[in-house]
Order: structure tokens, then C-alpha cells, then sequence
């Protein structure tokens, strides 16, 4: 028996009326969200394994664009098909193969470029949800262009010490009760960027918190896990503000 390795309650989740539009951009579908006013700030949201058309993700870009960023969801898996609450564990492993969080590089530039050439931006940043917190782990790595990042509960990759040299500004997210990723996995990736990282960065756990709590849309939330929810989704927004 496999322990399920991301899945949180995604239980009956309410429909969600979004506020933006879809777009294509080259081969990348993508769900975009503009602020009521006029700003060369924007966003980019990395789905998790539920896909950029998941209704909580929508939720989360819409609530992102709200405080004033061009906020925008790229589908990361490229027109292939996501993980659905009904799949079976036993074929995770294999799909993971061919949904590498690592591995998004080349729609992270598109995407990067279309929001600098179609939408006027000039400070980019970049947040991400389970299997988009690993690709956010990643790119803050890679690409000099993402003047900011917050990871949230993505597992933690321990490859090399290239890990931790992050290029800018980096928030990462843990809930205490994340089957997901034990609190040793999160001190030890707080020793080593005390070790290795020359940037800012933060490490933040938020008790009684399991996977997934933090895209929660409003009536989908236990009253108990509200404050927390709501903490995290605003220190995710003040480290965006902070930096882009």
C-alpha cells in the first residue's frame, strides 16, 4: 500500500465562478487574471498535480491579482492529462515521471516573455502549490528573471547542495501535520540555506496544518484551520510585496 503521496481532501468541492479569462500563449494554454488597475507587477501560479484548471488554483490567482499583480496560471503539463482525485496511487510513480516538476524551464521562459512583451511586466514573480512549490524550489535556482519566490509544501529535494543556492528571495511553506514532508526534511532545509544561500529567505510551519491547506477556497475551509489558512495565504502575499 502506497501512502498517497500529495493528495489532501479535495472532498466535495464547491464550483467556483473565476474572475479571469483563458489565453493561449505559443503551445501553453493559460487561466490569466488582471488587477483592477493598471501595473507592470505580475505573478505567475504554478498549479499542483491537480492542474491549472483546478478550481482552487483559479481561486488563488484570482485572490493574488486582487492585491494588484498580473496574475497567471500556465498549464505546466502542457495539454496532458492531470491527476484526478479518482486515479490510483499505484500509477503515481509513472505519471510523476512524466510531470517533472523539474522540468519547466522552457514554459517558465515562454510564459516569462509573454508577461514581460504583451503585458508591460517588469518585475515577475512566483508562487507554487505542492507540485508547483517543487518547480518553484527549482526555478528560484535557475531563472535570475523570477525576482521573487514562495514555495508552498513542495516536497523537498535533496539532490545536491545546488539546492539551496537560491538566486532571489525565497518563502517556503510547511503545514506541522504534512504526511508529505517530515519536519526533519524542513530543518535540514533550513540548515543548509543558512549554510549555502546569499539571499533572503524565510522557512515558515504552520501548526495542526496538513497538505494542501493553504489553496482552500473560503467555504471549503474547517473553522479550526481558517486562521492559518488565512495567515498563510497573507504572509505569501507580503513576501510578494516585499520583493516584486
Amino acid at each position: 500500500q502506497m501512502a498517497d503521496p500529495f493528495l489532501y481532501n479535495t472532498g466535495e468541492r464547491s464550483d467556483y465562478g473565476c474572475l479571469g479569462h483563458e489565453v493561449e500563449i505559443e503551445y501553453l494554454k493559460a487561466y490569466i487574471c488582471r488587477p483592477s488597475s493598471s501595473t507592470d507587477k505580475a505573478v505567475i501560479v504554478v498549479h499542483d498535480v491537480f492542474g491549472w484548471r483546478f478550481p482552487d488554483i483559479r481561486y488563488i490567482v484570482d485572490l493574488v491579482a486582487s492585491h494588484g499583480y498580473i496574475t497567471i496560471c500556465p498549464d505546466f503539463f502542457k495539454g496532458t492529462k492531470p491527476w484526478t482525485p479518482s486515479d490510483h496511487w499505484v500509477d503515481f510513480p509513472d505519471w510523476m515521471k512524466n510531470h517533472d516538476p523539474m522540468k519547466v524551464d522552457k514554459e517558465a521562459d515562454v510564459v516569462l516573455k509573454y508577461l514581460k512583451e504583451q503585458c508591460g511586466a517588469k518585475k515577475i514573480g512566483i508562487v507554487g502549490f505542492s507540485w508547483g512549490g517543487m518547480a518553484v524550489h527549482h526555478l528560484m535556482l535557475k531563472n535570475p528573471q523570477l525576482t521573487a519566490g514562495v514555495s508552498i509544501y513542495g516536497r523537498i529535494i535533496r539532490d545536491s547542495e545546488e539546492r539551496y543556492s537560491l538566486l532571489n528571495p525565497t518563502f517556503f511553506i510547511f503545514g506541522e501535520k504534512d504526511h508529505t514532508i517530515s519536519l526533519d526534511q524542513v530543518f535540514l532545509l533550513e540548515d543548509k540555506l543558512k549554510q549555502y544561500c546569499k539571499v533572503p529567505y524565510k522557512i515558515k510551519v504552520y501548526p495542526g496544518q496538513v497538505h494542501g491547506f493553504a489553496q482552500l477556497k473560503p467555504e471549503d475551509m474547517n473553522p479550526d484551520d481558517k486562521p492559518y489558512i488565512e495567515e498563510a495565504r497573507r504572509d505569501m502575499i507580503d513576501w510578494i510585496k516585499m520583493f516584486v
